[in-house]
């Protein structure tokens, strides 16, 4: 089977500790790390769209009303999970001392972990997305691939946020929050902001809100505005004395 990591760690007095790690140990590890809630919650929240997709008219739900509660789910639901997933992750490292004393090692482990939980969500969102789309419940104007940003836009917008603020603030506590703040306020303040084009570009659930009108720009922002807090987070994992303090009181 073929390694993926040999690290060779200094113990003292010219002793060393060799460490060999194959591919699926090592991201079964990091499956482990990331935590039961971000490996039930994507599948739980998929199981729970489809079956109000299924049960809504039984439940009294008109048909379109429906429709939006579940492209709510995909939109307003996926990204929650995570954003609040991606700000739990850097705090859940008990061997962190011993991952900056290899090269590379904190960093990458973190951008394992983080792919580990995010590819969980994205595989339950692509499956449902895909579901809808068969079944005919997907009336929006964009399908196909470029539907997949209905859910994906929003979700890494919120994760680089959630992940920048628990690696900026130092506290899972304070991330998830940020995280929650942002998306509550969107939800209470995006339609009374609709008719601002400022905002309209940024606005996370333009899909459930206003429909196609400058969807495609407003997705695109999202991705571009993406970038610069995953960058910052990533350089300031690099700072081995600020990541040791562990998180602030």
């Amino acid at each position: 089977m073929p390694v993926t990591d040999v690290h060779a760690v200094n113990l003292g007095g010219g002793a060393a500790l060799l460490t060999v790690v194959k591919p699926v140990d090592l991201w079964r590890h990091e499956a482990r790390r990331a935590g039961l809630p971000a490996l039930l919650g994507p599948p739980a929240l998929a199981a729970f769209t489809l079956l109000l997709a299924v049960s809504g008219a039984w439940l009294g739900s008109r048909e379109e009303n429906t429709r939006w509660f579940v492209m709510c789910a995909l939109e307003r639901g996926v990204p929650l999970l995570a954003g609040v997933v991606a700000a739990t992750l850097p705090g859940r490292d008990a061997v962190t001392e011993l991952r900056l004393a290899i090269p590379h090692g904190h960093r990458a482990a973190l951008l394992r972990r983080l792919a580990v939980a995010l590819g969980c969500g994205a595989l339950c969102a692509l499956a449902v997305s895909v579901a809808l789309m068969a079944s005919g419940w997907w009336r929006f104007e964009y399908g196909g691939a470029a539907g997949q940003l209905v859910w994906l836009a929003p979700a890494l917008w919120l994760a680089a946020l959630g992940f920048f603020g628990a690696v900026a603030l130092r506290g899972t506590a304070a991330a998830t929050a940020l995280v929650a703040f942002v998306w509550t306020g969107e939800q209470l303040f995006g339609g009374g902001l609709a008719d601002n084009p400022a905002y309209r570009v940024l606005h996370l659930f333009a899909t459930t809100s206003w429909e196609s009108d400058g969807w495609p720009l407003n997705r695109l922002f999202l991705l571009l505005t993406a970038l610069p807090p995953a960058v910052g987070a990533w350089l300031l994992l690099g700072n081995a004395e600020r990541v040791l303090r562990g998180e602030a009181e």
